[in-house]
């Protein structure tokens, strides 16, 4: 069973469309939409197993040049 997660992404001034781009090319992640508020990005992914959400949000999403900081919400489903 696939994993859901929502991560926040805040960006450094400037760089949301940048990082946005690179996000969208990222195997693992399903969306990613430009929001206004307190986060500059939310990009949904889907990953096998929690160990594999985990690389993917820090190996790959934390070394996107731009990227300050993230929130990551794991779905629950339909409780």
């Amino acid at each position: 069973m696939a994993n859901l997660a929502y991560i926040l992404v805040e960006t450094s001034v400037g760089k949301t469309r940048d990082v946005a781009g690179v996000l969208r090319g990222v195997e693992g992640i399903q969306s990613v939409d430009v929001v206004t508020g307190p986060y500059d990005i939310i990009a949904t992914i889907n990953a096998p197993d929690v160990n594999r959400m985990g690389v993917l949000i820090t190996d790959t999403i934390h070394s996107v040049g731009g990227v300050v900081r993230t929130v990551t919400c794991v779905s629950l489903g339909n409780p």
